[in-house]
């Protein structure tokens, strides 16, 4: 008989890695402006399965383009497959409760969170990639990645330890982490939405050759929809863009400099379980910000750029390791 806390594992395992499959694939069809491939929903072109050869009528306003819109359904079938897996961990946690030693309130909020997300899906197409709503959906896989996660460590928490053995200034500082890099994935989705990654062209650290260039802030940040504008390709101005761009900038400099004092500190710490730790953050956070550079020097390449969101998704993850090995203790392997 197989133990249900193994089987657990795997199945969380498998959702983890299928989460970060689905933000990859997001990216990759956000990022070769494919979005719209299928002007439809859940369908393309009216074809529940696979894409249509060609149109036999004029229904669809939009052209096919049989490349992009087999992105997008690719796309929506993985997504499918997260959905699947995430309604079985729900089952799992609540049929299983008392051998998991899980609440059912995480894998609930874990559901939640996924059917919203397919609401999320939707709206992209039929709001015409609405930036408030490509964002939220953005934040919505990145929040599916990071409960599933959540949920993975706590198979290895140590329910007896009497309590966490880190001092309050290490949570305090890593929480802080936490929110600011969340934070930072915002600008990053926001940019990304408003088309905005090149506003400054190819120049860095400078923006168009200058310091503080012109610049629309009020314009740049206004989270509201309006109904019947396409979205594609952007409606900013260039100085909101570039405002968009030079804020996602500053950000990158004060997430990295923050995490590069929680790195600092996890090497004083006199718990050992924090070294490991310590030297994933700063070779993924120096990976973060070399892309970061790339992504502008060499005018936002495809591979890059999606690499770019998968590194920020690994980021995400360690500092919630972070945070949850300074609360709490990791039981021994589970060898039955």
């Amino acid at each position: 008989m197989s133990n249900p806390r193994q089987s657990f594992r795997r199945l969380l395992q498998f959702t983890v890695v299928l989460a970060l499959c689905v933000i990859i694939l997001g990216a990759y069809t956000r990022l070769s402006d494919a979005g719209l491939g299928c002007p439809d929903w859940p369908g393309c072109y009216g074809h529940l399965v696979g894409v249509p050869d060609e149109l036999p009528h004029d229904e669809f306003d939009r052209p096919l383009e049989t490349d992009k819109a087999w992105k997008e359904m690719i796309h929506r079938y993985l997504a499918g497959i997260l959905g699947l897996a995430v309604l079985a961990i729900f089952i799992f946690a609540v049929a299983k409760r008392k051998q998991l030693q899980q609440s059912v309130l995480l894998p609930t909020l874990l559901l939640c969170t996924v059917i919203f997300q397919a609401l999320l899906g939707m709206w992209t197409v039929t709001l015409l990639l609405s930036p408030v709503i490509v964002t939220a959906h953005l934040i919505g896989g990145f929040t599916t990645l990071s409960l599933t996660w959540l949920l993975l460590l706590n198979q290895s928490r140590d329910t007896n330890a009497p309590g966490p053995d880190t001092s309050m200034g290490l949570r305090f500082w890593a929480a802080i982490g936490f929110l600011l890099l969340v934070g930072q994935i915002f600008l990053g989705g926001w940019t990304s939405t408003h088309y905005a990654a090149l506003a400054c062209g190819t120049d860095f650290p400078t923006c168009m050759s200058q310091w503080w260039p012109t610049m629309d802030f009020d314009s740049a940040f206004q989270f509201v929809h309006h109904t019947g504008v396409d979205y594609e390709f952007g409606t900013l101005e260039s100085p909101a863009r570039t405002a968009v761009q030079v804020t996602h900038r500053i950000g990158a400099l004060i997430v990295g400099t923050y995490l590069i004092g929680l790195f600092l500190l996890l090497l004083v710490q006199p718990q050992r379980k924090f070294a490991g730790l310590a030297g994933i953050l700063l070779l993924v956070l120096a990976t973060q910000i070399t892309l970061g550079i790339l992504n502008v020097v060499m005018a936002l390449p495809l591979s890059i750029a999606v690499a770019h969101n998968l590194v920020a998704a690994l980021l995400l993850l360690t500092v919630i390791t972070i945070n949850h090995r300074s609360w709490f203790r990791v039981a021994a392997p589970d060898k039955r």
